[in-house]
């Protein structure tokens, strides 16, 4: 299966990019698996991701929520404002 995924702000920072197209092994199937493949991927990520909202399709989404071909996946760190 292929997404894409959108990199925000500090995620972003760590990848040195804001998007990019991945075709997911067949042992990636939901947010969870995800997250763990992208630490796997993305070295600068490993560790970082369990604060990170993802949101699929422009929803929020859980971390056992299934993923499915052509779905487009934000990860969104948390932000501080003053």
């Amino acid at each position: 299966m292929t997404i894409t995924l959108l990199y925000f702000a500090a995620v972003r920072e760590l990848v040195g990019r804001d998007e990019e197209r991945v075709t997911l092994p067949p042992d990636v199937g939901s947010i969870a698996e995800l997250a763990a493949f992208l630490e796997r991927r993305h070295a600068a990520l490993a560790g970082r991701l369990a604060s990170v909202r993802f949101a699929r399709n422009e929803t929020f989404a859980t971390r056992d929520e299934a993923l499915a071909e052509g779905d487009v996946v934000a990860l969104i760190p948390p932000v501080a404002g003053g």
